[in-house]
């Protein structure tokens, strides 16, 4: 069963980090609402935005300036937000990729790759939390931002709806979560049974001594042991 847990952790973290990548450094997490009248699809990412035209299939895009220009808020948070969850999911698999029992890495060393494989779980946890909330808060800017112009019947010529993009990243960062609860618990249940491996041998160990010390007391002469405890009271004396 720790074995089978291991398995489906990983494959949920897999993807989970491919997720939370592929949605990093594409670019539609915000895309123009439907309207017959558009021509073209229009694309904004963190890093810079697309126009796909409709009949032909010709993308351009456009970058962002410089990182040290100034943006809004959502932009720079969201950046920096999915980078942290990146690095945090792929180091997270790494890890647990490390401390799978099918992996030859230390393999006289079951509680270390044990240990591994929590690491593993708690950096994935972390992951989910600055992707979650980077994406989440992303998509809520956007439709908030479309509301309130619907609602003061504004219109600016493209009203914005969240994309893709940001739903990769909802989607890696749930999975993240998910990864990590199976391996923390996985883990945490498993974790008597495979320290009791080593138990039983310390055990008979301990067994034996005892039974050897008891066998050798019963050998002893009683006149030897009634000898020995008068000395030991003439010599308190």
């Amino acid at each position: 069963m720790r074995f089978f847990l291991q398995y489906v952790g990983c494959f949920f973290a897999f993807f989970s980090a491919g997720f939370l990548i592929t949605s990093t450094w594409t670019d539609c997490w915000m895309v123009n609402a439907d309207d017959s009248l558009e021509v073209s699809t229009k694309c904004r990412g963190l890093w810079w935005e697309c126009v796909t035209n409709v009949f032909d299939g010709i993308q351009t895009c456009d970058e962002y300036d410089s990182i040290y220009a100034e943006h809004p808020v959502k932009l720079v948070l969201t950046r920096a937000m999915m980078i942290t969850a990146d690095i945090l999911a792929g180091f997270g698999f790494l890890f647990l990729v490390l401390g799978l029992d099918c992996v030859k890495f230390l393999p006289d060393e079951p509680l270390i790759k044990l240990r591994i494989c929590l690491v593993s779980g708690v950096m994935l946890l972390l992951a989910g939390l600055p992707g979650i909330t980077g994406s989440v808060w992303y998509a809520v800017d956007v439709y908030v931002e479309r509301s309130s112009l619907v609602f003061h019947n504004v219109f600016l010529g493209i009203q914005y709806k969240f994309g893709w993009s940001c739903w990769l990243g909802m989607a890696g960062s749930l999975g993240c979560f998910l990864s990590g609860s199976l391996l923390t618990c996985c883990m945490y249940l498993f974790r008597e049974t495979s320290s009791g491996r080593f138990h039983p041998a310390y055990s008979s160990r301990k067994g034996y001594s005892s039974a050897a010390t008891i066998v050798t007391n019963a050998h002893l002469p009683s006149s030897q042991t009634a000898t020995a405890k008068m000395y030991a009271v003439d010599t308190r004396v």
